[in-house]
């Protein structure tokens, strides 16, 4: 995989939007330019969970004005994603296809675990190295991450459906703040976390709060002399009370409170004091690091061989008690002839024979449950399990693969990915070939095997001898052939000459 020295982030959170270019230096990251624009996203998420055209049309600006910025760096240098408005929204998919070309770059949405991992990586590089257990929270737009971990390695990834806006325009609307709504906002804060209680209590030494919300409240806090430093529980009282006073945001006047803030600060306060309630937090440090921190050294891990996604794979094929001989028999062979068609000094199929190789060391998860229809079974699982480091939009990539080893082509159609598309065509093939090929489960000599284009189709040679002395397998090509044939595809088996 290529190394890059320049790397970039964008965040598409359910408040703000975020860029982040930074450059490479003995594995450290060194910021360059940072933008951010307040889109709130969720704000424009109604209750049909639908995004209103308004919230649409502020994202898509904001997009090109970072599109014009990213300019130049290569795909692979660049990751952007999404968190809790594009997860719920029922219009993402549509919504995206406008982004990615306004943005000029793909975009994944994120589970919630992914994004609390990557939001957890980033404060820990941004935070003095320490053994002791840390308990960061980082409160969004429309998500709250609560991860406890030591050092760079989250144990306990938790997102909860509670962030500023949505809190702010369910209990705060039209900018009153009353304080009967502020205890109920607290209350439900303390509800939606309290299922993560007993795992988190006594789990951790420090608080730690990132993102935007932590920031705004360390800052009021500490210039208005009700904390020291960072975040505290007497301070969190004397903010609540000054804001219940005040009675409107719009007559909130407080040093260190931005303008851009302010519309959600309620919202953002309720959580948090709800949430130090509910975990029995009396002081809270602020880091720098949040998500988009997270993603660059995510990105830059994946160039040093110490990609989360590879260490995703491995864990699954233990869980699920893969047969990792078998598994990397026909990891082997699909990228072999995958191999035989592509360019591999394209970076594009350099990452799709990534995923082709993790889909073959994965094609039997679904044998743990049972082997009928255990294709079936195993994209299922990679479809809605928690993959660290897999984007919602990679797992249906994977999931695609894996139901698509054995029987029918017409259930490509399920996940939106006609056949007609070479690159889902061919990694198909060449994973249905392999798993063919090696049905002995032992490691045997192949004849020399040869896919190549043929026309609108492909052609497999081997040799005919070797097909004279394994009458099954022989079967089974004939049989692939007439599969493709019924989706439109032409595949041919002969000889070489």
């Amino acid at each position: 995989m290529n190394e890059y020295s320049i790397l970039a982030a964008v965040d598409l959170g359910s408040n703000s939007f975020k860029l982040q270019v930074a450059r490479v230096v003995d594995d450290q990251i060194y910021p360059l330019d940072v933008l951010k624009e307040p889109v709130r996203l969720a704000a424009g998420v109604g209750v049909d969970k639908n995004l209103d055209a308004a919230s649409q049309q502020r994202a898509l600006d904001c997009l090109s004005r970072f599109g014009e910025r990213l300019r130049g760096i290569p795909q692979g240098a660049v990751r952007c994603v999404g968190t809790s408005a594009l997860r719920v929204a029922n219009n993402a998919a549509e919504f995206l296809a406008q982004a990615e070309a306004a943005l000029g770059y793909p975009i994944e949405v994120i589970a919630g675990r992914e994004e609390a991992r990557l939001v957890y990586i980033g404060v820990a590089h941004s935070l003095p190295a320490t053994e002791q257990s840390r308990l960061v929270i980082d409160i969004g737009g429309g998500s709250t991450e609560c991860i406890i971990g030591n050092g760079v390695e989250p144990r306990l990834m938790e997102s909860l459906h509670l962030g500023c806006v949505n809190y702010t325009r369910q209990y705060f609307r039209d900018g009153r703040i009353e304080k009967a709504a502020m205890k109920q906002a607290e209350l439900a804060a303390r509800a939606e976390a309290q299922s993560l209680r007993v795992d988190y209590i006594g789990q951790w030494h420090e608080a730690v709060g990132s993102s935007g919300t932590a920031r705004a409240l360390s800052d009021v806090l500490v210039q208005n002399g009700w904390s020291q430093s960072g975040i505290s529980a007497d301070g969190l009282a004397a903010f609540r009370i000054a804001l219940i006073r005040a009675g409107s945001v719009d007559r909130l006047e407080l040093a260190g409170l931005k303008p851009d803030r302010k519309p959600v600060i309620a919202g953002g306060l309720a959580i948090m004091s709800g949430l130090f309630a509910e975990f029995g937090i009396e002081q809270m440090t602020v880091a720098d690091g949040a998500l988009r921190e997270g993603v660059l050294y995510d990105l830059l891990g994946r160039f040093h061989h110490r990609d989360m996604r590879a260490a995703t794979v491995a864990q699954f094929t233990r869980r699920y008690h893969v047969d990792t001989h078998q598994a990397k028999r026909v990891a082997g062979l699909a990228t072999q002839l995958y191999a035989q068609i592509t360019d591999d000094s394209d970076e594009t199929v350099e990452n799709q024979s990534l995923f082709l190789r993790w889909a073959a060391l994965l094609h039997e998860v679904g044998i743990s449950i049972a082997h009928s229809g255990y294709h079936k079974h195993g994209a299922y699982i990679l479809e809605n399990a928690d993959m660290p480091g897999f984007s919602r939009k990679d797992q249906i990539r994977l999931a695609l693969l894996v139901r698509a080893q054995r029987g029918g082509l017409s259930k490509l159609a399920e996940f939106q990915a006609p056949i007609a598309q070479p690159e889902v065509q061919l990694m198909v093939l060449a994973l249905r070939l392999a798993v063919l090929f090696h049905r002995s489960r032992i490691t045997a000599a192949l004849p020399g095997i040869a896919l190549s284009p043929a026309g609108a189709g492909y052609q497999l040679a081997l040799s005919a001898a070797w097909l004279d002395d394994n009458p099954l397998t022989c079967t089974a090509l004939k049989a692939e052939v007439q599969v493709w044939k019924e989706a439109g595809v032409k595949l041919m088996v002969n000889n070489p000459p």
